[in-house]
């Protein structure tokens, strides 16, 4: 999915054979929707003759490595783990995709350091999981001069009588379109009443599934949401 949404923001149409079948799983209004999909399967991507094929560093291993076998040119990405490296990571892809020179990728934004008075942010999850220290996530949090709310490392199960004793300045959560049973910690009325209405955030969803130059865009949004709540 994220080497799908790489190659539609970079590449020319007439570049790429077929996407993934993901393309059509989770799809996004600027993608569209009529660009040709593979299938998965050896013989089809042998019968598109590409000179590229790019996969994900844990994505389809005995299918790529089949095709490394049979002569293929496979270039494997791996996906960023923090901020520094996503810049490396678009220029790795525009170099594949001979897009190097057009110099397309966005630079970083200065890192924010954060100091005492910084408003601490909830980012929330579905089923009450919160997103702590040492994450992506949170290198994004950090970058945009928000302090992160947890202070566990990792993916953490959250205490709604903690939260309520000690609330956050704000909360970080994106509520699905339809009701369902993983929105019930978010939309208990403690923590609706301990945060305020004005202090739920939003941002573009999918945007925090993969690492890109939307993740620019992310930390932008995020510091003009902690500009507003420190002033209120």
């Amino acid at each position: 999915m994220c080497t799908d949404w790489m190659l539609v923001k970079y590449a020319k149409t007439s570049q790429i054979l077929a996407l993934s079948p993901l393309l059509h799983q989770y799809p996004l209004e600027w993608i569209d929707k009529n660009l040709a999909i593979h299938d998965g399967t050896l013989e089809q991507i042998l019968k598109l003759k590409p000179d590229l094929v790019i996969t994900g560093e844990y994505n389809a291993i005995i299918l790529r490595q089949r095709l490394q076998e049979l002569g293929v040119n496979v270039q494997i990405l791996t996906l960023p783990r923090n901020l520094s490296q996503v810049i490396d990571y678009e220029k790795h892809f525009l170099s594949l995709i001979d897009h190097l020179a057009s110099n397309k990728h966005q630079e970083s934004v200065a890192v924010e350091q954060i100091r005492e008075q910084s408003p601490r942010l909830l980012l929330l999850g579905a089923n009450g999981i919160g997103t702590g220290r040492e994450t992506f996530e949170d290198d994004i949090l950090r970058n945009a001069g928000w302090e992160n709310y947890l202070q566990q490392k990792g993916y953490i199960n959250l205490d709604l009588e903690k939260i309520t004793s000690d609330p956050p300045d704000a909360v970080l959560w994106s509520a699905p379109a339809s009701v369902a049973l993983s929105n019930l910690f978010a939309e208990h009325p403690a923590l609706k009443k301990s945060v305020p209405e004005d202090r739920w955030l939003t941002t573009t969803p999918w945007k925090w599934r993969c690492p890109g130059p939307w993740t620019w865009d992310l930390i932008n949004d995020l510091r003009v949401s902690k500009q507003a709540v420190s002033q209120q």
